[in-house]
């Protein structure tokens, strides 16, 4: 089934470009470990999910297009994704489906949601439902964006309340860029707790990725000494990537063919539990992985340690964290415990994978069913320059950590009335703020409760 994917604002329109090169990227990778009716068998499926296989007059074979719709109030970054995307000689965007304006949306939620959301809303659905026209089977949505500006976070949140209601049934997951600690926008608070209390009444999923984490794993595990916006967005792509290549269940042995509903159900089982994470090992260049000897056990317990403390690699990882089977009934753990979990295998000598770490139900909370709370995929074709490669996803108690500082940043502001006037330029209310407020102080108690 097939995939659109909507590209919002500069961050999200970036990542999008990225995103589509690694997936090629992996297909043109060549695999001794899977035959080749099998290799074949997976770049189709890859392929059908992504791509329109575009052909010349003359009826041959010419560059995939990515089935795509990239949207920004500035039409710098679209101008040079595009332009990008054409030099690699492998794929390109649909023509005339992009829509950017002279002027951005100032970093202001209220202007993206209330004002150049609702003006873009009539030519970004067309665009939308040409995509979606061109699918033989629709799978889902797929939204790209961060929550720190104003595009990517305002016109985000407003398109994809759009899109929930032309598309009542289908799947969509909001991948979002988590802002810096310390801070890239001196409003992203505002515009992070606007954004995510919104997409809350809209999405099936939001994959939370941190830049504080990809930062940690530029630095620690790529060993990249001035980390740029571009190296980070490559890390962001690689994790999509190995979340959204073609898979098989475990439990079956059959081909996931909906990789985004599938996902979502099996993770976001309860709509008031809908923030996922995601964790991959190993996560290093292709010169070193080129000289790694890898074993699905090393793999695997670093995977898991990782999980339990809320690490970014496996690298310095707190190994005196562990679960304990002596926590009384209503304490709380101080390990992260989950509602569900899914864990992706991708490589060679897959029955040497022991998963059964994952499988201790005392990382799930207690009223999860046993046969809800981990799900295993697997993949016998290597992932990019990997031998062997796991991928967790989990809708845990950590996804709800950085929602924390963001509402008490916030709400300093608020109480300040920092800032509030320019919001209030677009028509936004104090009662609107109150309800983002209480709508993201209920999101962090019920992952406490967890």
């Amino acid at each position: 089934m097939s995939v659109v994917t909507l590209q919002l604002g500069q961050c999200g329109n970036q990542i999008g470009g990225e995103f589509y090169n690694t997936l090629l990227q992996d297909l043109h990778i060549r695999n001794p470990h899977v035959s080749p009716r099998a290799n074949e068998n997976y770049i189709q499926e890859a392929i059908d999910r992504f791509f329109v296989e575009c052909k010349t007059k003359s009826g041959l074979a010419g560059l995939l297009e990515a089935r795509a719709v990239m949207v920004d109030m500035e039409p710098k970054v679209i101008v040079q994704t595009c332009q990008l995307a054409r030099r690699s000689g492998l794929w390109r965007y649909p023509v005339n489906q992009q829509l950017c304006h002279q002027r951005g949306s100032g970093n202001n939620w209220a202007n993206g949601f209330l004002s150049c959301g609702p003006k873009a809303k009539e030519t970004v659905m067309n665009m939308i439902r040409k995509e979606a026209e061109k699918c033989d089977c629709l799978g889902g949505f797929l939204c790209l964006m961060s929550v720190a500006g104003g595009t990517g976070s305002g016109v985000g949140a407003y398109l994809t309340r759009c899109l929930r209601d032309v598309y009542p049934n289908a799947f969509i997951l909001n991948q979002v860029i988590w802002p810096y600690h310390t801070g890239e926008v001196i409003v992203q608070n505002y515009n992070a707790l606007l954004t995510l209390s919104n997409l809350y009444q809209t999405s099936d999923g939001i994959l939370l990725i941190n830049n504080d984490q990809l930062q940690d794993i530029c630095t620690r595990r790529l060993h990249i000494k001035q980390v740029t916006f571009e190296n980070m967005n490559c890390v962001v792509a690689d994790q999509l990537t190995s979340l959204l290549q073609p898979v098989y269940k475990a439990n079956t042995g059959k081909t996931v063919h909906n990789c985004l509903g599938d996902m979502l159900q099996t993770l976001t089982p309860h709509p008031e539990y809908k923030l996922l994470m995601v964790k991959k090992t190993p996560q290093v260049s292709e010169k070193v992985a080129a000289y790694n000897s890898d074993t699905w056990t090393g793999l695997l317990k670093h995977l898991r340690q990782m999980q339990l403390a809320d690490s970014a690699t496996d690298e310095g990882i707190n190994w005196s964290l562990s679960v304990n089977d002596d926590v009384p009934r209503g304490a709380a753990v101080k390990y992260n415990r989950s509602l569900s979990s899914l864990l992706m295998l991708r490589g060679e000598q897959l029955a040497t994978a022991d998963t059964a770490l994952f499988q201790d139900q005392r990382l799930y909370t207690p009223w999860t069913l046993p046969e809800l709370s981990f799900t295993k995929w697997y993949q016998p074709r290597s992932f990019q320059h990997y031998d062997k490669s796991a991928t967790l996803v989990s809708n845990s108690q950590m996804t709800a950590k950085p929602l924390d500082h963001v509402v008490s940043r916030a709400w300093d502001m608020f109480s300040a009335k920092a800032f509030f006037h320019q919001y209030c330029d677009y028509g936004l209310t104090a009662s609107d703020f109150l309800d983002s407020f209480a709508c993201l102080e209920q999101i962090i108690a019920n992952y406490a409760s967890l």
